[in-house]
């Protein structure tokens, strides 16, 4: 990873004399293989499930616990941030997330499992605010570009060969050795931070508000569980906990975002949210993450059960587009820096709805090759918006609000991505059952169903086209960003 820090920013030193570099190699290292934990089990779902003897329903909760506890740690990461250094939290974070693979690695029921894969999200939640705001403390303004450029190829190429990694494994060892290959890399990253780590950011002793806590943790908890039980197995919308855990969540974030207004050191300062570009970028970087999750969830349901892909296949179609994304957003970043924002977003998001609109095209029968192009030019379109959107609109805000901003974007990243895949599979769902009831169906035969998913996920694609013209919209006001005043 160290190779991969541009030679500029290696040379670059802060205030104290530090090299960038080797902090930025560290930071970079560690998320990177946190990241690639989200995704790296979900192809090892069937196989745990035999392993336990249990349902697809409990062995879901490996995934959606996750999320869950990235959804109520990292809207509290802001105060992490203030009360602790960069030092210590990546040392928690690390030590979290390897005792967390070393659990689920030797786990001798699924409880225990579950517990560790647990410990690994609670470190991954740490670790990614801890990562972007020690680039906008080191990094210059003018060079921050570049810099985030690397958290994108960090952020997607790490979930594009998880799947594909996990498959491989498992194809010819246990589930297990995804915990067992994954924890010296993390025990390594941990040893070495140890020792190269210094601290860049100025320590308080904040008042730790529980009410705010207790509010945060119902809220943001609450609509990430709500949103992603609605997207998996035979729940939706309509189910009342589904719905239950969604009004608990929202009715706990208004109050929440309430009461953060009222205090005079809130835990989260949602303030930020006045400030027009990082408000804008906000909502760009949500649009984008709800279209990019959807699709990647439902384009393996569609080419396996429409275009009749095998599982292989269909990751080998997908993993093209990630690994781009992963190497161009450097490039994007750079761009960034020399240009603004402006000539990436409008493009960018031109660009993804265009894409999104060509995959109604892909109908059975299609090329793989099609497929393939068409994968790729979506990444690229969503490395053009992400990092450019995020970085323009943290620019925006004072230095002393940079942790609540990084929390904000995290936690709101996280809701987006599941929000999307549980609106595009509601969609697809509806459309497929719509489709059978215009026709009379209640027994459909295999082709019925094929053409039944077909016209269900062309809807899903509808819908990711409309987001994209939305984003288009929002592109057009954002203006490239100067630094806030700290009086703000």
């Amino acid at each position: 990873m160290v190779a991969l820090i541009s030679d500029d920013l290696e040379k670059t030193k802060d205030i104290q004399g530090v090299k960038i570099g080797p902090l930025l190699a560290v930071l970079l290292s560690g998320a990177f293989v946190a990241i690639l934990s989200e995704t790296i089990l979900n192809v090892a779902i069937n196989a745990i499930m035999t392993n336990f003897e249990i349902n697809s329903s409990v062995a879901q909760w490996l995934v959606t616990g996750y999320m869950l506890v990235i959804g109520i740690v990292v809207p509290i990461s802001a105060y992490f941030m203030r009360r602790f250094s960069t030092r210590q939290l990546f040392i928690t974070a690390m030590s979290l997330f390897t005792l967390g693979t070393l659990i689920a690695g030797f786990s001798p029921t699924f409880s225990i499992l579950l517990i560790g894969r647990l410990t690994q999200a609670v470190g991954t939640a740490i670790m990614l605010p801890v990562l972007t705001n020690t680039i906008l403390a080191v990094i210059p303004i003018q060079r921050r570009g570049a810099a985030m450029g690397m958290v994108g190829l960090v952020i997607m190429f790490a979930p594009a060969i998880g799947p594909t990694l996990s498959g491989l494994i498992i194809e010819s060892l246990s589930w297990r050795w995804l915990f067992y290959l994954t924890f010296p890399i993390a025990a390594v990253s941990l040893l070495i931070g140890m020792k190269v780590l210094v601290n860049v950011t100025e320590t308080s002793k904040p008042k730790l508000d529980i009410l705010s806590f207790i509010l945060s943790t119902l809220g943001f908890g609450g609509i990430v569980y709500g949103f992603s039980a609605a997207g998996k197995g035979d729940a939706n919308f309509t189910d009342p906990f589904v719905l239950t855990s969604l009004l608990v969540g929202l009715t706990s974030l208004i109050l929440f975002f309430w009461r953060q207004l009222k205090l005079e050191n809130p835990l989260l300062n949602v303030r930020v949210l006045r400030y027009p570009m990082f408000s804008l970028g906000l909502l760009l970087v949500m649009l984008t993450m709800m279209t990019m999750f959807a699709m990647m969830l439902i384009l393996p349901i569609y080419m396996q059960g429409a275009i009749l892909l095998s599982a292989v296949a269909t990751g080998l179609v997908m993993l093209p587009g990630g690994l781009i994304n992963g190497a161009i957003s450097p490039v994007m970043g750079r761009l960034f820096d020399k240009w603004g924002p402006r000539p990436l977003l409008i493009p960018g998001t031109i660009i993804l709805a265009i894409t999104v609109f060509m995959y109604r095209f892909a109908v059975p029968g299609v090329s793989t090759v099609f497929l393939v192009i068409l994968q790729a030019i979506l990444m690229i379109a969503v490395a053009m918006i992400m990092m450019p959107a995020q970085t323009n609109g943290l620019n925006q805000i004072p230095e002393k609000l940079h942790p609540h901003g990084t929390a904000i974007y995290n936690t709101l990243m996280q809701i987006s991505g599941a929000i999307g895949a549980a609106l595009f599979i509601s969609v697809m769902e509806n459309g497929q059952q719509n489709y059978l009831t215009d026709l009379g169906v209640t027994n459909p035969s295999v082709q019925e169903s094929l053409d039944a998913l077909t016209y269900g996920s062309q809807q899903s694609f509808s819908t990711g086209f409309y987001l994209a013209i939305a984003a288009i919209i929002i592109a057009l006001f954002i203006r490239k960003s100067k630094q806030g005043k700290q009086s703000d």
